[in-house]
């Protein structure tokens, strides 16, 4: 039975297409820059989305000079460095082998930002949780990354950065707190699976063994 206040059923199969069809996407971007009315269709899509309070605390640095966007790079290597030493034996070399970022090949990067200490909204619902800030800065890159996904535009979160050092080379005040670097342009074509799941570094996992009814169950049972 469908809902009256529900869409028509074309829509709602382009939401779910949307979500399912969504990539963290590390290669195959176009030298093409994003037009401006698109990326800042993109940009609205992301400040529409829910926040704690409706104190709305995401701000965003578009990135598309490429000397920055190579001094980000370097702060991906030396991280990525690090990383790597982490990993031993078959894991270590599966890791290398992994493409974790296309800070240069993306011809615009996008820097989010969280202003957790923003008057707006007078506190509402951050006075047990003022992690729900940051929270609302995660909605707001989910909105641009599936409204990207249907614009024909890959995104890829970079995680392998040290934020002190992004921050001070963006000119970050210390009032606001790095969220997450991306990478978005057009793409070559989106991959059936995550990539991360087809190069055999992790497994989905089933959708049965993460919910529990009423208390918590490590099985997932009922």
């Amino acid at each position: 039975m469908t809902h009256a206040n529900a869409f028509g059923d074309g829509e709602r199969a382009a939401v779910y297409r949307a979500i399912a069809e969504r990539r963290d996407v590390r290669r195959g971007f176009l030298d093409v820059p994003l037009p401006e009315d698109l990326l800042t269709r993109l940009l609205a899509a992301a400040h529409s989305a829910p926040s704690v309070g409706f104190m709305q605390p995401t701000r965003f640095i578009v990135v598309r000079d490429y000397d920055v966007r190579k001094a980000v790079q370097d702060i991906f290597s030396e991280a990525n460095h690090q990383a790597r030493e982490s990993y031993a034996g078959e894991q270590a070399e599966r890791y290398s082998s992994l493409k974790l970022e296309g800070i240069l090949e993306a011809p615009q990067n996008l820097c989010v930002l969280c202003d957790s200490g923003s008057k707006r909204g007078h506190g509402l619902g951050r006075r047990t949780m003022p992690e729900t800030a940051a929270y609302s800065s995660v909605c707001a890159i989910q909105n641009l990354w599936l409204a990207a996904r249907s614009e024909g535009v890959g995104v890829g979160w970079v995680s392998i950065l040290d934020p002190e050092k992004l921050c001070k080379l963006l000119h970050v005040p210390e009032h606001l707190t790095f969220v997450a670097y991306l990478c978005l342009g057009y793409v070559d074509g989106f991959a059936l699976e995550p990539d991360l799941e087809r190069f055999g570094w992790e497994r989905r996992t089933t959708l049965e063994s993460v919910i529990s009814y009423d208390r918590f169950s490590e099985a997932g049972k009922r």
